[in-house]
Order: structure tokens, then sequence, then C-alpha cells
């Protein structure tokens, strides 16, 4: 099966960035999490088993072009569809054109669904029979987090695929590619960068190979063929390619990434300054309010508790408010999560247990902690020796809550600053009234 299968009619030639997309897995640059020889999701595709996916990454990384490359590799029919430009209609539609197709070729459907996350939950919940019986393998993409914007049963049933911005390597060697490419890039030109312009270009680019590629062309196509391009000819098609910011625009991302970047680095003016360009650029402020938020539990935690409730607070403020009076809360909240002092130590202790569990160390509940609802559990020894720990003296038991493999073992260790101190006390005071109590389990 052709990737260009579903290709557009003849007429005037697809922008450099279309041209130059990848079709097959050893073109694709900068996944190699993905990509490389070893890696089981390649083996998967290239077998036609990947199953339906969830791509989640900013813009220009190659979502479409992976879901194509994934079609070709199943021998599916490759249905693109907009989630920017469709409804539960469309998504019926679709749907019924997929269950004919396959009655009449034996084909499934691969349904790239391009921002999923715009979809709301009926929209979403219409691709869930018709993923279930076969008949499509979903490919969704998307730009936000699917924990916050993909319902839970689509995330059930995908996989999840996270793609990072190229880096400065794949994006030279891409730029490298399409100059001496006279098939489907910019060779017959004859045109060459200085080192200084193909440095600027790259930053230009910001990881993403589609905004790259864009300057690149109209770069190119102001020049004279044979010449070489300095930093002014890409500062002059980095002008003529500037887009103007929305939800999937190219500065969104930088400009979310500079504000949550300033709040952990605990600047406070950054912080309210890049707020404010991400509000005025006419991003969704929501958008804001959740990046704050898991800041709020992830950068800071329990150093400072009160931070989560006022970002939960903002985002609620703003939800009540509106713009621009809602700018007042996230503000608010900007400051107060960029003052608030740091500490990584719950995001840590879930990464710990996370590791513990991956790697396949899964102990048994201990008895004494284990439910007795019917005679033959307790029978089974259920329940026996556990303490109440109300009854015991400091209200603590001396009791061991861990599997015996893991008695010790510290996974979440506060901070010596904020609030965390006080809780490194209470553990303290926890642990010594723990052994004062009665016999038990330790």
């Amino acid at each position: 099966m052709s990737l260009f299968e579903d290709s557009a009619p003849a007429g005037p030639p697809p922008p450099l960035a279309e041209r130059m997309r990848p079709r097959d897995l050893d073109q694709v640059l900068g996944q190699e999490e993905v990509t490389a020889e070893d890696r089981a999701l390649r083996k998967a595709i290239e077998a036609g088993r990947s199953g339906s996916l969830l791509l989640w990454g900013p813009p220009g990384v190659g979502k479409t072009t992976l879901a194509r490359i994934i079609a070709a590799h199943a021998d599916c029919h490759f249905t693109p569809f907009s989630a920017v430009l469709s409804g539960v209609k469309d998504v019926r539609e679709a749907m019924t054109r997929a269950e004919q197709m396959r009655s009449r070729d034996g084909r499934s459907t691969l349904l790239f669904v391009d921002e999923i996350h715009r979809f709301n939950k009926a929209q979403q919940d219409a691709f869930l029979p018709h993923v279930e019986s076969g008949a499509i393998t979903l490919v969704g993409a998307t730009t936000e987090n699917p924990s916050f914007s993909v319902i839970a049963a689509l995330l059930s049933r995908c996989r999840l695929v996270k793609l990072e911005p190229l880096s400065d390597e794949a994006l030279g060697e891409l730029f490298r590619r399409t100059l001496v490419d006279h098939e489907r890039g910019l060779g017959d030109q004859r045109v060459s960068l200085d080192e200084a312009a193909a440095l600027r270009l790259i930053a230009a680019a910001g990881g993403d190979a589609r905004r790259g590629l864009n300057i690149l062309e109209a770069a190119v196509n102001s020049a004279e063929p044979g010449s070489e391009l300095d930093t002014a000819a890409i500062a002059e098609a980095m002008q003529q390619r500037a887009l103007a910011h929305d939800k999937s625009g190219d500065q969104h991302f930088d400009l979310l990434s500079a504000m949550h970047k300033s709040l952990r680095n605990s600047d406070v003016q950054a912080a309210v300054y890049w707020l404010a360009r991400f509000l005025e650029a006419g991003a969704d402020p929501m958008q804001a309010a959740r990046r704050m938020l898991a800041m709020a539990a992830e950068d800071i935690g329990l150093a400072d508790p009160m931070a989560l409730q006022i970002a939960i607070a903002a985002m609620q403020a703003f939800h009540n408010l509106g713009m621009p009076e809602g700018q007042l809360p996230l503000t608010q909240a900007a400051i107060y999560l960029a003052s608030a002092p740091k500490s990584r130590a719950v995001a840590k202790s879930i990464a710990a247990v996370q590791q513990e569990i991956r790697e396949g160390r899964q102990w048994p509940v201990p008895l004494h902690l284990r439910n007795a609802p019917t005679r033959l559990a307790k029978e089974l020894g259920h329940a026996e020796g556990y303490l109440f720990a109300p009854d015991q003296p400091g209200h603590v038991a001396d009791m061991n809550c861990l599997p015996e493999e893991l008695v010790g073992r510290s996974f979440y260790r506060p901070a010596e600053w904020g609030f965390e101190e006080k809780m490194r006390e209470r553990m303290r005071d926890l642990e010594s009234r723990r052994h004062e109590g009665g016999d038990g389990q330790g």
C-alpha cells in the first residue's frame, strides 16, 4: 500500500515540509526512542501490529508521518480526520465508511485524528465500539497531555507514544538532506548555508521540522541559484514565515515552557511576563492554568501545600470569570507559585515506587493487612494480627504496613525547607510513637 494513496490530485506542488515527509521508518529523524531498530514499537509497526496509538508531542515532530507509515505497514486504508473541523456526525459517517470498506475488501481503516484533544467526551466515545470491533485502528495526535484531554476509555485502549522536539542534530541532518535532494527537496537550486546560518535556522526551528523547512523554503526561494545563505537571509525568511499564535501555533509551547521554567526557578518577574505573553497571544488560558496546577504538585509539592490549593482556586476563578478579569487570579497564582519553596520529593516518591513495580517486584499484601470479609478468609489468616491504630498508644500501631521485603525502604524523603521540614519532624514523631506502641507485626 502506498503511503500517499489519499494524496490530493495534481496541481501546484505541495509545500517543502510535505514533500520531505519521511516515507519509511529509516527516514524518520529525531525519534530514536520509537524508531530505533531494537525498539519494541518499531518491531510492532513493521509487523503491522502496532494497535491503536496516541501520539503526544509538539507540532512538527512527525505525528502525521508516523501514522501514514503505520498504515502502510498494516495495509490499512489511511483516513485523515481533523478534530477542528468535525463533529459527532462526521465521526459516525467515517465509522460507517470504515465498516463498508472492511466488508468490501477485508482491509481495516487507520483513522488518523489530528488534534484529538479538541473532541469532547461524546465525540471521543463514538470511536470506542469501532476500535473494539477492529474496524478501525485509531491513531490520535495531540499536543496536550492526554490525561487531561482524552477520555479514560480511549486512554486504556491506546498505547501512548511521547514524541520529543527534534534535536539540533536531527534538524541539521534534515536541512542538509533537503538542500541536496533533487527529487523532493531543494537540490535543483544548488543553494547552501554557511555555518552561522545553519545554526540560526536550527534555533529558529525550535525542534519543529515543519517550521524549519518553511523558513528554509522561503529563504531559498528568495536566493539566487548557487548562492550561499547567511544569517541575514534566514532572519528575513523568518519574518516572511511569521505565523499568528493559536492553540497549535509555533510559539505556543515555547511560551508555556518559558512560564513553567520561570515558575520552577522562582523568578516572579519572568513568570508574570511569560504568562501575560501567553494570554496576550490569544492562547487558551486554561492551558496556562493546567500547567500551573501540574507545576504546583510536581515542583512545589508539600514544601508549600497551599500552592496546589491556590492553583486550583485560580483555575476555578478563571472558569467563573473568563477574560479579561480571569487573568487576575491566574497572575496571582503565578506570583505565589514562583515565590513558593520548591521540592520534587512527592514526584520522586512516585517515580521510586513505579520503578520498584516496573522492575517486576510486586510483593503480596501482608496477611495482617488483607481484607477478611468471610470465614474462609479468616481461616487463611487474613487480618490476623492487625492493630487498630486509633486504639493504640499515641494512635500509631507498632505494625509494618509494607511488604516484608520492603520494610525500611523510604520512598518519600521530605526536603529540609518549607513545610516539608515540618513533614520531616512529623514523620520522625510518628516513627517514635510507632515503636512506643504495643506488640504487633514489628
